[in-house]
């Protein structure tokens, strides 16, 4: 064993215990939010799961993006396949190691290569939409600053791997043919091919040192993506799956109910139902920050990768108004990662006198939505920022009398007169015949 895989076992060793140190404290933040159960119905969340997260069937409603992101994500899964032969390369100092394969080996490299072609052609065609042609969802303030530079720095990154990639196999083939030792004869090379006369002419030394050096720059690329994943709106690559699990299977416009709202009325209605302890803390209407959201909901904000699909068809953006779900998720998840750093500084939260709602998100942002799901429907991972604003407005309308003065007519005629109109129960019949 060399140097040089000793100092690769050693960057191998570091990049994963990073890895597993961050997610270990997002998932420590996704479980500051309150218990839910989702377990039920299996079957049918397997199927969820496989439609959805992995057979992409809400993101090919938008062609040329869906059949972009298909590239992308294909072949970010089958690709790792080589860049597993290239740990074990790395570890014990072999080349190609999974050449014993013979004919199989030749094909799964040449497809890969094909693979690696269609997510450079995808990321290249994203780095167009997102800053030449400027999709107006791309636009919205909410991404100016570091979301419009995480989207292009990921984008750029891949790029350049794949190109790595193919200026390595390009330098190997050419070694290959020198009978240079190390070099076996294996895979093809279908890409690579169009770019080996670059490098026709060179000295042995000067192709191994390109082919090394490429094969550093990839899988050094690969084990800092890794790393720069938990840091990024691209951690969906990982969440989406889980996420589209847990999704909520009920019909979309169907309210949870709380239970201490449940409780109240039980005990109204039943005579003999135990009432809770008289020392009991009062139950807590709706969601003021982070922690009076479900651990689904915190779920949703890691996993949004702010493509923009929902602002882009809510009804209440499309006007002009203040409300963005996709800034719900992000403002949901900054809030989260900014209670995280307080946790890790102190040992545990200490107030910071800072709440999601009013310091994150507005008032006027949760009153603008109405309620429709279109956000819901839209989103390629079956995130629900419609049951965000709704926690947030409960809240606002239940804790604080918070509601729009519309909304609180409407509250007084229904205690009052059992229907949301200015008539007496005595009027029933007569307001009845005028609707």
């Amino acid at each position: 064993m060399g140097i040089a895989n000793i100092l690769f076992i050693v960057l191998l060793i570091a990049a994963v215990f990073l890895f597993t140190k961050n997610v270990r404290k997002i998932i420590r933040n996704i479980n500051l939010g309150k218990e839910l159960d989702r377990s039920d119905n299996k079957p049918l969340r397997w199927k969820t799961m496989a439609m959805v997260a992995i057979g992409q069937s809400k993101m090919i409603t938008r062609p040329v993006a869906g059949i972009m992101h298909i590239f992308v994500y294909v072949g970010f899964v089958l690709i790792n396949i080589e860049v597993a032969e290239m740990l074990v390369d790395g570890v014990f100092g072999t080349h190609r190691f999974l050449s014993f394969l013979g004919n199989f080996y030749n094909f799964l490299i040449g497809f890969f290569e094909i693979l690696g072609f269609l997510v450079t052609l995808g990321c290249t065609v994203f780095l167009i939409r997102r800053n030449i042609i400027k999709l107006k969802r791309f636009m919205n303030k909410e991404l100016d600053g570091w979301p419009r530079s995480d989207a292009n720095i990921i984008l750029i990154s891949e790029i350049l791997l794949m190109s790595a990639l193919f200026t390595m196999n390009a330098c190997d083939q050419l070694l290959q043919q020198t009978a240079s030792e190390h070099y076996i004869h294996a895979g093809s090379f279908p890409i690579s091919q169009f770019i080996t006369p670059l490098f026709v002419g060179m000295s042995q030394s000067k192709l191994i040192f390109i082919e090394r050096s490429c094969w550093w720059f990839h899988i050094i690329g690969i084990l800092g993506f890794l790393n720069y994943l938990p840091y990024s709106k691209h951690f969906h690559i990982i969440l989406a799956f889980p996420n589209v699990f847990y999704s909520n299977l009920n019909a979309k416009g169907k309210f949870t109910n709380l239970e201490s709202v449940t409780k109240e009325v039980k005990l109204m209605l039943d005579p003999s139902a135990t009432p809770p302890p008289a020392d009991a803390p009062p139950g807590k209407f709706g969601a003021k920050d982070v922690f009076d959201l479900t651990w689904k909901q915190l779920m949703d904000a890691y996993t949004c990768t702010e493509c923009g699909r929902c602002t882009s068809s809510c009804p209440a953006n499309q006007t002009g108004k203040l409300l963005s779900p996709r800034k719900i998720m992000m403002d949901t998840r900054d809030r989260l990662e900014e209670v995280g750093k307080n946790i890790d500084k102190n040992g545990k939260f200490i107030d910071d006198e800072k709440t999601l709602l009013s310091n994150y998100i507005t008032p006027e942002e949760l009153w603008a939505c109405t309620s429709c799901n279109a956000c819901v429907q839209e989103c390629p991972v079956n995130i629900d920022p419609l049951s965000i604003i709704i926690d947030l407005r409960r809240y606002l309308v239940m804790e604080q009398s918070a509601a729009p003065q519309e909304l609180n007519l409407m509250f007084t005629n229904v205690e009052n007169n059992g229907a949301p109109w200015q008539f007496s129960p005595a009027d029933r019949l007569n307001w009845e015949n005028e609707n």
